[in-house]
């Protein structure tokens, strides 16, 4: 069976020092510090994940000419690197998870010192 989006939003918030924010009220995120690692408006009904899926919109862009039904520029945001993924359609879960992961350690990597999370610690 394949990976909801709950399931995804659940992962993503065992990242150390991952948090759920509801920025523009009904529009669920994850952040790390002070910045969004994931999109996923209602985890419970919603069918895509924003994530930062390269550095610029060239990288990511291979997500779109890999998965051209289920991987689209994320709109404001996607001439930075943001695509919205579809989940559990033709781009596998270890891809998605594996999408989770990239997202957070860019926007870590991006963070002041004093925002990054201890990964010793689990905060």
């Amino acid at each position: 069976m394949a990976v909801t989006l709950a399931e995804l939003f659940a992962y993503a918030l065992t990242k150390p020092g991952a948090w759920q924010d509801d920025p523009w009220g009904g529009d669920i995120v994850a952040k790390v510090g002070s910045k969004v690692f994931a999109f996923f408006g209602n985890p419970e009904t919603g069918t895509t994940i924003g994530l930062k899926c390269g550095k610029n919109r060239d990288e990511a862009d291979e997500w779109t000419a890999q998965y051209p039904e289920d991987a689209k520029a994320s709109g404001y945001v996607g001439r930075y690197g943001w695509n919205s993924l579809t989940v559990g359609r033709r781009i596998p879960d270890e891809e998605l998870f594996e999408a989770v992961d990239a997202s957070y350690q860019d926007v870590v990597s991006r963070l002041p010192k004093k925002e990054r999370p201890d990964p010793r610690s689990g905060l």
